[in-house]
């Protein structure tokens, strides 16, 4: 249990920030869905059932059957901990990668030149573009999934974080660092560092996002995880070619992608409305 005083803070928080208590409410019900797909009334996944084919969803099936029998309900909810482990990895990745690159980029000027040409150089490609050609170097996995898009993100975050300490070098406290002889790793580390977590939260919030959208886009393409592995990128990818006559098989993981996506929005939305003492409400 947490401590009183916590708990009203974090109530009083989610109350003032109607967003942040939306989005974060869809996201746990969907992690929830994932963590617990084989107690939701699900079956094998992967378990073919000719005889059973393409039927349209019944108290049997929920969401129907694909073109090999496969139950689309039980494809979907565990296609969920597909998406929700690349988009958490992929943040978590990328941004602590951004993060370092970022804080040696911005602060020190010597090293800035080398690291934001190679970060331009990346962000010149495409992030779906650079994640099909590292995903062209390796097989399909959902490890490499999570690293080729950690790639293609870590650019973003990195400029992000340059801009953010080359503003916050020039204030008055980190001069007075330097002038006491404090070391540029404690600067670093005590004066800028702290001052970059708001905006970077608010930022692996949209690298989540973009980060499930991207592997629906290689998993669709057939690019991404292998078709053995149930996501909802291989699932509509299935179903397209029926998409005329049984829509259910790409419509329903479709809605799931975009619920995902948009709790994870709300939440950004919500912690950078929250974050930033422009926007605060009770300056």
């Amino acid at each position: 249990m947490l401590p009183v005083k916590v708990r009203r803070g974090v109530l009083g928080f989610l109350r003032n920030n109607p967003t942040v208590a939306i989005g974060g409410t869809l996201l746990l019900v969907l992690v929830l869905i994932g963590i617990f797909a084989p107690y939701l009334g699900t079956v094998d996944p992967t378990a073919l059932a000719p005889a059973k084919r393409l039927r349209a969803p019944s108290a049997d099936h929920w969401f129907g059957t694909d073109a090999l029998g496969r139950d689309v309900y039980s494809r979907v909810l565990y296609g969920t901990r597909v998406s929700l482990t690349v988009g958490l990895s992929v943040a978590w990745l990328a941004t602590l990668a951004g993060l370092a690159i970022g804080l040696v980029s911005g602060f020190v000027r010597w090293a800035d030149g080398i690291i934001m040409r190679i970060m331009d150089g990346l962000m010149s490609i495409p992030p779906i573009l650079l994640a099909i050609a590292l995903m062209a170097l390796t097989r399909g996995s959902v490890g490499n999934v999570i690293m080729a898009i950690t790639v293609a993100e870590i650019p973003r975050v990195s400029r992000l974080v340059r801009g953010v300490v080359l503003s916050l070098r020039e204030q008055a406290y980190v001069d007075a660092a330097v002038a006491s002889g404090t070391r540029t790793p404690m600067i670093i580390l005590r004066h800028i560092l702290p001052n970059t977590l708001a905006p970077m939260l608010v930022q692996a919030t949209y690298v989540c996002a973009s980060a499930m959208i991207v592997e629906a886009i290689l998993s669709f393409i057939g690019a991404g995880t292998p078709p053995t592995i149930p996501s909802w990128g291989n699932i509509m990818a299935e179903g397209r070619a029926l998409w005329q006559v049984k829509p259910y098989i790409v419509f329903f993981p479709a809605a799931l992608l975009s619920l995902t996506v948009l709790a994870v929005n709300l939440v950004g939305d919500g912690l950078r409305d929250a974050l930033d003492p422009r926007m605060a409400k009770n300056l």
